[in-house]
C-alpha cells in the first residue's frame, strides 16, 4: 500500500492529499530514508512524521486497504512523540 493512503486509513493524517503534500515537504521518513508519496510500506517498517514542532515515531503493525476508528488503532504502534522547544523556553 502506498504510504499517503496508509496515513489517511490509519488515521493518522485526516486526509490523503495532506499525506501526500507532507511526503512532498519531505516530512515523511520511512525507515530512516525520506518518502515519497507512492512509497510502499510493509508491517514492521519504522515510520517518522515531522508535524509542525512534533515528530512522531512508530512502527507499522499491520495493513490494510480500509479500517473502521476502532481498527485503525491497531495499525500502527506510537513508540515514541518528541517536541522541539523553542529557544525562549530554554
Amino acid at each position: 500500500m502506498r504510504i499517503d493512503k496508509f496515513l489517511k486509513v490509519s488515521r493518522l493524517i485526516k486526509r490523503r492529499e495532506i499525506a501526500k503534500q507532507l511526503c512532498e515537504d519531505e516530512d515523511v521518513f520511512l525507515n530512516g530514508k525520506i518518502a515519497k508519496a507512492m512509497s510502499e510500506v510493509h508491517e514492521g517498517d519504522l515510520l517518522t512524521l515531522k508535524l509542525g514542532k512534533k515528530t512522531i515515531l512508530a512502527k507499522i503493525c499491520e495493513v490494510r486497504p480500509y479500517a473502521k476508528k476502532e481498527e485503525a488503532t491497531e495499525m500502527v504502534e506510537i513508540l515514541e512523540v518528541k517536541e522541539e522547544q523553542r529557544e525562549a523556553d530554554l
